[in-house]
Order: structure tokens, then sequence, then C-alpha cells
């Protein structure tokens, strides 16, 4: 009988968590709600020496606020495996239990080295060119631990309370076999697996104990994680085999790493693609840095979801535009990529401009009314909603709005000089001042009209060059189509504008 689906996120909170984790989350929740399973969020707090105050909340605001939401765990219910804090976990005694039954099996260890003594053997070794000075089944030897030391030199250092650590016992020459979902096998062999502290010295477990256990005990069916761990996941096999759980452990995937746009390494948060590597805005307190996040920036959680979600996964067809239902759906883990993906900056900005233009203008005015009443500006609800409806084709973010519209807002006081420069001549003062008042004398002001009046105008006083009558208007070359603009801002303001305009021209 299959497993029910089980699968965690499991960040630590040393730090605010990086579109790469979110990335993580998102195709752990995909697939949990793919197969009708469990998505639960566990926090990984073994090393207080880095946590981080505020880590936990951001991650799970985070969480929420991407709409990938876990139905257990930390900040969103108890369910029958509680605590989902491994600190927590630890005072009840659940890890050193199981490292007991590794020491007992003969395959972990105590280790009594010191800092000092640490560092002596890794310069030793580099002094012998070893390329990868490590603690393993040849260096352990040299080393002070229960494997050189007697029994009595044990128990009198354990009895004395003297710091020590456990370590795993990995096997000199013997070939790892594992099976991961998106890499098919992988076999390493054991003479490059360190042997992996499991206990600290103050009791914690280290990640290669600890997730191991709460994976277990928490029926996790399968484990989702970054690239990163593929070199520990050997080691990882080693102690689910010596815990007798090997048949019981998660299948494992491993997702490929999000590159930098240049494909030249790992996506990092301080990556300069001028976008956001967080989805919400993170103070780090260690080190003074702000980073701003996607949520602050503008960008729509359905964007920045759709967008992650094909950083390393397809859906098999054509597909970019995609609802979470959608590829909730179409979600295997055979589609994802075994190498990395490149972030696309102005690929993810794009998918945000999709996301925009399906909201209808009565969402975005509602949006767009703060941002305006922030800068001081009063406008009226209907005149903003179709202002929203020409704007919106020009824009990434409902942010941009005002900047690219501001002429709707504020009647120029510049106008374009290239423009002016290249098509205003010693004739068109003339020739736009009978426009206007052929515009005056118009009271059908609609869209429609105004383009059969500017026709005719056309007809009897020469070519009306758009453009021209664009910059008079709004000061700028560009903008949504004229004749709307001209109906918007209606016949009274337009009058006010070319006069103006037609006061400053030669």
């Amino acid at each position: 009988m299959e497993k029910r689906v089980r699968v965690r996120f499991a960040p630590s909170p040393t730090g605010g968590l990086h579109m790469g984790g979110v990335r993580t989350a998102l195709f752990n929740y995909l697939f949990a709600k793919k197969h009708g399973g469990d998505f639960i969020l566990r926090i990984e707090d073994t090393d207080q020496t880095r946590y981080v105050n505020g880590a936990e909340e951001y991650i799970v605001n985070a969480l929420k606020w991407c709409g990938i939401e876990p139905n257990e765990g930390v900040g969103f219910g108890d369910g029958p495996h509680k605590p989902y804090r491994q600190s927590e976990r630890k005072a009840l005694g659940i890890y050193k239990k199981y490292a007991d039954q590794l020491i007992a099996g003969g395959h972990a260890y105590y280790a009594f080295d010191t800092e000092e003594e640490l560092d002596a053997m890794r310069k030793r070794l580099e002094a012998a060119k070893v390329v990868a000075p490590q603690y393993n089944s040849v260096s352990r030897q040299t080393m002070r631990n229960s494997l050189t030391l007697s029994e009595d030199e044990v128990k009198k250092l354990l009895d004395a309370g003297t710091p020590h650590v456990v370590r795993l016992k990995v096997p000199r020459n013997e070939e790892i076999r594992f099976h991961d979902i998106i890499r098919g096998w992988v076999v390493v062999n054991s003479s490059q697996v360190d042997d992996k502290v499991l206990l600290k010295s103050d009791g914690m477990p280290t990640y290669h104990l600890a997730h191991i256990v709460d994976d277990i005990e928490m029926q996790i069916s399968h484990a989702v994680r970054g690239e990163e761990w593929l070199p520990s996941a050997p080691a990882h096999i080693l102690i689910y085999r010596y815990l007798g759980l090997e048949n019981d452990m998660p299948k494992l995937a491993h997702l490929p790493l999000i590159l930098r746009p240049d494909g030249q390494g790992k996506l990092s948060k301080r990556d300069k693609s001028g976008l956001p590597m967080f989805p919400l805005n993170w103070f780090d307190e260690r080190t003074g840095e702000s980073y701003v996040g996607y949520r602050e920036s503008g960008f729509y959680p359905e964007a920045f979801i759709n967008m992650l979600a094909l950083l390393g996964w397809n859906p098999g067809d054509n597909r970019e535009i995609m609802t979470k239902a959608e590829i909730i759906e179409a979600f295997t883990f055979e589609r994802v990529n075994k190498s990395g993906a490149k972030f696309d900056p102005e690929k993810t900005k794009w998918f945000n401009q999709q996301y925009l233009r399906q909201r209808n203008d009565n969402e975005l005015a509602a949006e767009l009314m703060p941002i305006l009443e922030s800068k001081g500006v009063k406008a009226d609800l209907k005149f903003v909603t179709e202002f929203c409806r020409l704007i919106k084709e020009k824009a990434h973010f409902i942010n941009e709005f005002y900047d690219l519209g501001v002429y709707f807002f504020t009647a120029p006081a510049s106008f374009d000089e290239k423009v002016l420069a290249k098509k205003w001549n010693e004739n068109s003062k003339a020739t736009y001042s009978k426009l206007r008042d052929k515009l005056n004398g118009e009271n059908n002001w609609t869209a429609d009209n105004l383009h059969h009046v500017f026709e005719a105008a056309s007809a009897e006083l020469g070519k009306i060059d758009m453009q021209l009558v664009r910059v008079l208007v709004s000061g700028v070359a560009g903008g949504p189509q004229l004749f709307d603009m001209l109906a918007l801002l209606g016949k009274e303001e337009i009058m006010k504008r070319l006069d103006y305009a037609l006061s400053q021209m030669k």
C-alpha cells in the first residue's frame, strides 16, 4: 500500500526566505495538492548561533502571501506530530535516542577533538596534498575519539563532561546507491563521504540527523530539497540504513539550482539583476542590509508563483500563463529538469504584466487609488477606472501607472523637444490653432467622434500630425490611443492645455 503523500518544507530561521527557498516550498505544495496529501512547515533551528529574530515570522508571512500555505506545522496548525521546531523536539530527547542507537550499533562514535586539534588535522592533510581534507575513515584513526581511545578513557571523558560530538562512522571504500526521482540512480563511493557530526557538543542535533529523525517520525513520504544537499545524501542513506529504516525512508528529489541570468553560478540574494530576490521586504539585522520584496515591488503573488513554477519545470506543452489549479494538475517531478534554470528578469516582469492585464479596470482602480492619494492626487474613481483601462497595456506593475500617465492628472509644463524640433515648423502654430477652434466647437466629445473630427480637419487644413497633438496635450511623445486620451480628459481640460501649449510655441 502506497504511503499517504506527506511532504515538508523545512527552512532554517537564519534569515529571510530567498526565492530559491520559495520554489522548494512551492514544488512541495504542488505535489501535495496534486495527490491530496499534506504539506508541513517544519523549522530546522538546530544551529542556534545563527538564529535570527523575525526570520520564522517572515517565512510564515511569505508563504501566506505566495498562497502556498501548509496545512500543518509552525504558524499553520498542529497535527499529530507536533512540535515542529527542532529545538523543541530536542528538549523531548527525540534525537539523542536515535544517536544512542547508532552508537550502540557501532555506526557512530564519540569525538572529543578540540577546535585546535581539528585545525591541526586539516593543516596536516593540506600539507600532504589531500584535495578535500575531511574527518573520515582514514583521518579519524589519528584523532581523539571513541574508536582510538580505550573504553576506560572514553568513560572517564564522558563522566567528566568533556565536550564532544557524535559522528557517523562512514565505512571505507563502500559503494552507496540511492534513487532520486529527478536524477535517477546515483552511485557514490564512501571514500568521498566524511564522518558527519550528528550531535553537537551542546546536545543539539545537526541537520544530518535531525531531518532524518523528523522525516521518519512525521511519516514524510517524499523529501524534496535543493541540489546543494545532493552531496550529503549518501551519508543520509547510511543513517537510514544503520537505523534499520532504509525501507521506510522518504523518496528523494533534489531540485536543480536557480542560476544567475548569465547562467554562471547560483542565483544569490545579492544578485544585481534589478529584481528582488525575496518575496517580501527583508532587513538583515546582522549585516544591516535591506532587501526589497516582490510584494513591495508591485508583483502579484500569482505571477510570482507562475514564474517560479516554470523555473526548472515545464507542463509538457507550450503553456506559460497558468493558474495555480492548472499548475497543480500538470505537476510531476518527472518534468523537473536536472540542469539549473536561468533566472530571467525581463521574463519575470512579463509574467506580472500578463496578470495585471487580466485584472478588470475596477480592480486596478481600487489598487491605484491609495497610490494616487500618497502622491497628493485627488481623482474621481470613475476617472481613475477609465485611466486604468487606457494605461494598463503600457505597464508591468500597478505602481508604474502614475508615472506612465502623470499627464492625466497634471497638465504638462514642458513639451518633448525632439518631437518639436523634428515636426514643428513656421506654419504649425496657425494650423493647430485652427484645429483647436474646430475642437472647441465640437459638443459630441467621444473618442469615435473625435476621430471623425480629426479626419475632417486633416482634409481641410492639411495633414494633422497626431504625435504633435499628443505632445501639445500631454507633453510626451507616446501613450495610450490619442482619441481615448482626449475623450477622458474632457473638452474643457483639452482647451486649457492647447491654449497654454500654443502660447509657448513660436
